[in-house]
């Protein structure tokens, strides 16, 4: 491991000190360690070709025009993409799904493209993680 001294503005120390606390680090490289971890793997997932996982989450209201439909469909057009789904229902009107993915990460970006761009489609979120 090496030491490294690095330099932040008041104001970015006081940001890190405080993401710190509240993700229970008990140090600055810590933190420093896993920001870094995380933006190289944010930058490896642009690499339409690399393989890897990833988590697409979202609520949608499953009576809305044919939604539900709409998204199994797209489900059967990606199949060799899905490893697993979770459905929970989370009211009356809405839905929330999970779906363990893997493949290509522009194979993978694309169904979630698709999937969240439904109308009805709510808090569409994309977590990859690439093969090393």
């Amino acid at each position: 491991m090496q030491r490294v001294t690095i330099t932040l503005d008041d104001d970015l120390l006081e940001t890190l000190d405080n993401l710190s606390e509240q993700r229970g680090y008990n140090n600055r490289s810590e933190a420093l360690r896993d920001i870094l971890r995380s933006a190289l793997t944010q930058e490896s997932t642009q690499n339409s070709e690399q393989q890897g996982y990833a988590v697409l989450s979202y609520v949608y209201e499953h009576e809305k025009r044919d939604l539900a439909s709409r998204i199994v469909a797209t489900q059967h057009h990606h199949h060799e993409l899905s490893v697993a789904t979770l459905h929970v229902h989370i009211s009356h009107d809405d839905c929330l799904e999970i779906a363990v993915l893997k493949g290509k990460m522009g194979d993978v970006q694309h169904f979630a493209d698709d999937v969240i761009a439904q109308r009805g489609v709510r808090h569409g979120h994309l977590q990859c993680l690439t093969e090393e």
